[in-house]
């Protein structure tokens, strides 16, 4: 009868330490395993390849972040569209990639200090420049933008897009595609996309980005909602980064000084 009770109370432990184990894997944020893992999506000059490696503005300012916290980054590409489940799901920590801020997102996500200036811009062929500056007359052109963007709200929002024809792409460095490929007249996007990646000796060469402006926008890294503890520790090491004048460096590297809303404390 005792190794009968013994057996029993082995198995209900075992069951319990198995349920605490899962619930754990389902919940436990990377600041309890030290690694903080970042969704991002591959766009020049925020998250990018090159020679084999991952480089880029968000890249390096992620790092200068991590290593200020004791954390390792795991970078984890993601679909933009199913970013929001990605992360209620804990997939991954926080989304760190060119993230426009706005109220819906406030409402569902744990949102840092706004960090970056951008705008949505049109990009066209540099053939078609004349003919769509005005962006006025667009009734069946098709226009592009990446999925669940900030571009894909003025595409469908926008009267000036009223007439066009939209089509969703999965993501921003597509829509460019969609345009050189001529199976779109226009593309909309982020305009720190087109600093570096549109002009001469690039691979976009042939587009062009029109003057006029679209939705002005700050840029911000999202955590699960309620992480305040995470979220208030990114925003301190930001802010010291700044103060170090590491935030800045990392910016100019990417032509992107100009653009940045963090500014030193003192």
């Amino acid at each position: 009868m005792v190794m009968k009770k013994r057996k029993i109370a082995k198995i209900t432990g075992l069951l319990l330490a198995a349920v605490l184990l899962t619930g754990c894997f389902a919940g436990c944020s990377s600041e309890d395993k030290n690694e903080l893992i970042i969704g991002i999506t591959y766009f020049a000059p925020m998250n990018y390849m090159e020679d084999g490696e991952l480089t880029g503005f968000e890249t390096e300012f992620a790092k200068a972040v991590c290593e200020k916290l004791g954390m390792t980054p795991k970078f984890q590409e993601i679909k933009w569209e199913s970013k929001e489940t990605e992360l209620n799901g804990n997939a991954i920590d926080c989304i760190w990639n060119g993230m426009t801020i706005d109220d819906e997102r406030k409402e569902t996500m744990q949102i840092s200090v706004p960090y970056m200036r951008n705008k949505q811009v049109a990009v066209v062929l540099k053939e078609n420049a004349e003919k769509y500056k005005d962006l006025t007359n667009l009734e069946g052109v098709t226009v592009v933008a990446e999925a669940k963007s900030a571009g894909e709200t003025v595409a469908t929002t926008d009267e000036t897009f009223k007439d066009a024809s939209y089509t969703p792409v999965d993501a921003q460095s597509k829509a460019l595609l969609e345009v050189k490929s001529k199976t779109a007249e226009i593309c909309l996007v982020d305009y720190v996309l087109t600093i570096g990646s549109i002009g001469e000796g690039t691979d976009y060469e042939d587009l062009v980005v029109l003057e006029k402006d679209f939705a002005p926008e700050e840029y911000g890294i999202a955590f699960k909602k309620g992480n305040t503890e995470l979220c208030d520790k990114v925003n301190q090491a930001i802010q010291e980064l700044a103060d170090e004048g590491r935030l800045q460096e990392i910016a100019a590297k990417y032509k992107l000084e100009d653009l940045l809303l963090v500014q030193p404390s003192k």
